[in-house]
């Protein structure tokens, strides 16, 4: 079989975002563009950047414009869900009971934003509790973070750039038309170049220990049940591979399989295998544990029907209370990327 090239990988991702149905036709030359667009684009030019991006400054950035490249869909091509809809997790009937939601509470009120939409979408701009924040997904990178949106007295509201850096999704916010880091929260291009969002704890975690713990929490649906293929994972076997898409051109980690799942806590990070063979990792006031019973997104074509990876809980004693700890689980190659002087424990 040939080698799959960055221009048919390219393909792959905008036919996977592309709206179901569409006539073949149609679908064919829209990929047959994006090739054509990839070749001419692949490499960072803010000059042809700058005619979809006039409200960002390019004179600032914090990062080296050749890391970033073309993920394929333009500008908003993969959409981000700015008025979620919810009903109540006890009467969903299209999840399955360890397929994998994020879920965090504020306040008092608790949601649940599944990886079936996230997959098709990668960002939901909600409310939850009063707190203003942004549920990601950037499923190149295992990466489910959680953010309150409020910054420097603005309340931002996200988007997808359609570039990636290190893998990892780029968003924008609405209000400055900035680009972020996902995997940091941090501001790399325009006005908001240095800044930071402020990231909240959540899990990812099995439907079915999520209803248990919120028996009256909230769980996100389509708004269009028909707009994607929800419940599908157009990246089979992704987590299988022996290392990432070429969308990813950095160093490995030395050591781990790129493709292992790490839990990233800071500047520190422990293989998923570890916790789980060994039992919790308790290390400066952390408690990791590792619980059967999760559907991998990123496995099976269904993924309702994905390999086993197990719950993580990442929480801290406070005054005789547990309470959970913002952590990410992530992929190797992608801690790695971020923090390369980073410790990544095996043992």
């Amino acid at each position: 079989m040939p080698r799959m090239t960055d221009q048919t990988r390219i393909a792959s991702r905008v036919r996977s975002h592309t709206l179901d149905p569409i006539p073949a036709l149609l679908a064919v030359l829209a990929v047959f563009a994006a090739v054509l667009l990839f070749a001419a684009t692949a490499k960072a030019n803010p000059m042809l950047w700058a005619a979809a991006w006039p409200k960002t400054d390019f004179s600032k950035k914090s990062i080296d414009y050749s890391e970033i490249l073309s993920g394929g869909p333009p500008k908003d091509g993969i959409p981000s869900i700015d008025k979620p809809k919810f009903i109540d997790a006890k009467d969903d009937k299209d999840l399955g009971p360890n397929e994998p939601v994020i879920s965090f509470e504020i306040n008092g009120e608790a949601k649940a934003y599944p990886l079936r939409i996230l997959m098709w979408h990668e960002i939901v701009n909600d409310t939850l509790g009063g707190v203003p924040v942004t549920v990601t997904y950037c499923p190149l990178c295992n990466s489910s973070i959680v953010f309150d949106r409020r910054l420097d007295g603005l309340v931002l509201d996200f988007g997808t750039t359609g570039k990636l850096r290190n893998s990892d999704l780029v968003m924008y916010d609405r209000q400055t038309e900035s680009w972020w880091q996902q995997f940091l929260g941090e501001g790399i291009v325009g006005k908001m170049t240095g800044k930071m969002l402020k990231m909240l704890p959540s899990r990812q975690e099995s439907f079915s220990r999520y209803k248990a713990q919120y028996p009256k929490g909230k769980v996100l649906v389509p708004n269009n049940s028909f707009m994607r293929r929800y419940g599908t994972n157009p990246y089979a076997r992704y987590d299988s591979r022996s290392g990432p898409y070429p969308f990813f051109q950095g160093e490995m980690p030395k050591g781990i399989n790129p493709m292992v799942r790490v839990v990233a806590v800071g500047k520190q990070a422990w293989s998923l295998p570890l916790i789980r063979d060994k039992g919790p990792i308790r290390t400066g006031g952390l408690e990791i544990r590792w619980e059967k019973g999760l559907n991998s997104a990123l496995d099976s074509s269904e993924i309702s029907e994905g390999k086993d990876v197990g719950n993580i809980i990442v929480q801290r004693t406070k005054d005789g209370k547990k309470e959970d700890v913002v952590h990410d689980v992530t992929f190797a190659f992608v801690f790695h990327a971020f923090h390369p002087k980073g410790k990544i424990n095996t043992n």
